[in-house]
This record gives C-alpha cells, structure tokens and sequence, in this order.
C-alpha cells in the first residue's frame, strides 16, 4: 500500500512538472510572437502611410491659408479699387441685361460715353456719361442728343428717344456735376428728368469695364 502511494505521488509530481513546462513554453511562445517584429513591407507601407498623412495636412494648411489671403485681398481691392455690383432694371439694354454682375473702377476721369456706377438713394445705379460740368446739352423730339452743339455719335443705342424729359432743354450741366442717360432711352428713367437729375461727384463710384457674369459675356464692357 505504501509503495502503491509513492507511486501515484511520483505520477501526480512528474505530471505536475510536465504541464508547468508546456504553460512555460506556451508562455515563451506567446513573449516570441509579441517580440516578433513585423515584415518589413509592413513597416515600408505604415512609413509611406505616415509620410501620405503629412503631406496632405500640409497641403491641406497651404490651401486654405491661401485662399484665406486671396479672399482678404480680393475683398481689400473690391473695396477700394475695384467694386462689383450687380445691374437690376432694363434701363441700359441692350449693353447690359438685367442680372449681369459687372466690375467698377474707382475714379472720376471720365470720357464721353463711359458706363458710370453711382449712389442714388441707397441703391447703385449704373447710366451712359453723356456730359460734365459747364456742358450744354439738348436732345430733339427724336432722341438725338446734342452737347455744346455737337450731335453725340451713338453706336451702343439700339433705337433712339426723347424717353421721360421734363428738364428745360437746351441744359446746363451744373458745376460738380455729371450728365447721365441710360441705353434704353424710352424706359431709362436719369438726368432728363428731376426726379434723378445731374448726378453729384461725390455720388459716383466709377467706371464700369468689365462684365464678369453671365460668363458667355464674360469680357470688357463698352
């Protein structure tokens, strides 16, 4: 009976001792494949991965801090050089349409037959330069107009008209003062009549010259 105790603690000690060596090497085992380090294609394609990532954030930064200073700059020119407004009404058919966005030029040097952008009331009103301070204008009962004398070659108009006239003709153009018609002379409501009148310096804008929507009349504007 003795020996038949020895033997089974004998047994139960080297099974004991048997599976302390299989969880050590499973353990060994399981520290290996942690400590293995992986293929280097793995490692090549994370690196490239990582490099991708920076490049993009930084591409990412110069795009936007660009069009930041392309927005500010463009706002700076519209503001003091540049304004850009948008026409409304008919009353300067057919050189531009309602709905067109056109660009303006800040100055007060003006030629006869300029496009002007001016302040009336709270609205921008764009009209045709027809005459300036001192200037005498006169129109005929067929919309022929005349200054100083001389008839105005017209090659914009489309058809001629007296249109809403209630102003003394011939006209002089008062000091500080401009005289402006619109292209559609039977409907353009402008310095023929007093309601608008001649229109004050201080009032204008600019020259209008360049047409920027719709873009299929994208261009310069005459």
């Amino acid at each position: 009976m003795t020996r038949h105790c020895r033997g089974m603690k004998l047994l139960v000690t080297h099974n004991n001792s048997f599976v302390s060596h299989i969880e050590k090497e499973v353990l060994n085992m399981s520290i290996r494949r942690k400590l293995t380090r992986p293929p280097i294609s793995e490692l090549k394609e994370e690196l490239e991965r990582e490099k991708y990532k920076r490049r993009y954030n930084s591409v990412l930064r110069n795009t936007v801090f660009t069009l930041a200073v392309v927005a500010a700059i463009s706002v700076l020119l519209a503001t003091l050089f540049f304004p850009v407004m948008r026409t409304f009404g008919s009353s300067m058919t057919p050189t531009l349409q309602e709905g067109e966005i056109v660009i303006a030029l800040k100055n007060h040097n003006f030629e006869q037959g300029d496009i002007i952008s001016f302040y009336y009331g709270n609205k921008l009103l764009v009209k045709r330069y027809i005459a300036g301070p001192g200037d005498w204008v006169n129109i005929t009962a067929d919309g022929t107009v005349y200054v100083n004398d001389i008839e105005l070659d017209e090659p914009y108009l489309e058809e001629k008209a007296l249109g809403d006239c209630n102003i003394t003709l011939p006209y002089q153009v008062p000091d500080g003062r401009y005289f402006l018609i619109g292209d559609h002379r039977s409907t353009s409501l402008d310095s023929r009549n007093t309601a608008v009148g001649c229109v004050d310096k201080d009032q204008i804008v600019g020259k209008v010259f360049f047409r920027i929507w719709p873009l299929n009349a994208f261009g310069s504007v005459d």
